[in-house]
């Protein structure tokens, strides 16, 4: 094994408890649920437990933009990297995309400004991390299979908040209940890229393009042309980039070079083929129920929807309605069919495929 040619033990196959309490660090990978026993009880003896963006925030100097929300961080934090460095800055992107923070920490680094994504997983044992601008997009059923409800969820979100203070921005969805209850009352300076409200600073969304208000940084309106993402959540996703790219030291002009050349990332609303008239489209990322309503809004044809997967919990009745006005047939496959075709079979007709690469065959069918 490479690692134990490094002088590291490896351990396969169950946790043996006595490996955790007679460490001196245990860092948990995010898929891990930190709340495991031995977890616990490691703790309990003094141990310190921490995924590895908590161990590598310990030695991070640089200035961080730091994005989360259920849906949509990807872009928006490969956005922010674009925009700042083509307004001159050196930039890292990585985090919970790409390269974690420790690989970054143990090379070469000379980056100006790190720009991270984070999940609810990272920030479950997040301490001492705190960005300089934290970016929440959004908060919708997730991981339920994980969290006891939503609350718990959304406080896990919102926890990229608790160790800001003065000096310090964080981009928000003013019209998400659970952002605007949980973002707390810490001296931050907080701008809305959409549910702004009158005297808050931010963005405003319009079906002509996008405006915005942020004294200090002034940034002209993004007319519908200059946004080549499709969907009203691409909007949303440029908005809060522009923002916060902004708000970290970025110009107008870089924010609208790197706009103007982004063609999206793979597996999100990609369009693959079209064939004999029918366009083939690749959102395969669109990994929870909010993720595949937003990507139904944004199709005028009909469709012939490809889900299932696994299930995450929180069920799929947010889905009724986008199904039955723009999906003509429904192909199911994996733990979340039979779920599913509970939920919406009987709204389209559903088809079943026994594994991912019967799937279009059968949607063709």
């Amino acid at each position: 094994v490479e690692i134990e040619a490094l002088g590291a033990a490896a351990r396969f196959g169950p946790h043996d408890p006595a490996d955790f309490q007679a460490a001196d660090l245990v860092v948990v990978s995010p898929g891990v649920d930190q709340r495991l026993p031995v977890f616990a009880a490691a703790a309990a003896r003094g141990v310190p437990v921490m995924g590895e963006l908590e161990l590598a925030a310990r030695f991070a100097h640089e200035p961080v933009v730091a994005v989360t929300g259920t849906n949509g961080k990807t872009t928006v934090t490969e956005l922010i990297g674009r925009m700042l460095a083509a307004a001159g800055r050196r930039v890292f992107v990585g985090g919970n995309i790409g390269t974690p923070l420790c690989r970054y920490l143990d090379g070469e680094r000379g980056a100006e400004l790190l720009v991270l994504e984070v999940s609810s997983f990272q920030l479950d044992t997040m301490e001492v991390f705190r960005p300089r601008v934290a970016v929440v997009l959004n908060i919708t059923p997730d991981h339920l299979d994980r969290y006891r409800d939503m609350e718990e969820y959304a406080r896990s979100k919102m926890r990229l908040l608790a160790n800001q203070g003065a000096g310090d921005a964080a981009v928000l969805n003013g019209a998400d209940p659970w952002i605007r209850r949980l973002s707390g009352a810490a001296a931050v300076r907080r701008v809305y890229f959409q549910g702004r409200r009158p005297g808050e600073d931010g963005a405003h969304i319009t079906p002509e393009g996008i405006d915005f208000h942020l004294p200090g940084h002034a940034i002209g309106p993004l007319s519908a042309a200059d946004i080549p993402l499709p969907g009203t959540h691409n909007r949303e996703n440029v908005a809060a980039a522009v923002l916060a790219a902004r708000l970290a030291g970025g110009t107008e002009a870089g924010c609208r070079t790197a706009l103007a050349a982004f063609r999206g990332l793979p597996h999100r609303l990609e369009l693959v083929a079209e064939i004999g008239g029918v366009r083939y489209v690749d959102d395969s990322k669109a990994t929870n129920v909010d993720a595949v309503v937003r990507a139904l809004e944004g199709f005028t044809a009909p469709v012939v929807l490809i889900a299932g997967g696994r299930d995450k919990g929180g069920g799929y009745r947010e889905l009724e309605a986008p199904v039955a006005r723009g999906v003509k047939r429904l192909i199911l496959l994996g733990e979340a069919a039979p779920l599913m075709q509970s939920s919406l079979g009987r709204l389209v007709p559903p088809g079943t495929a026994p594994h991912r690469d019967a799937a279009a065959p059968a949607a063709r069918a």
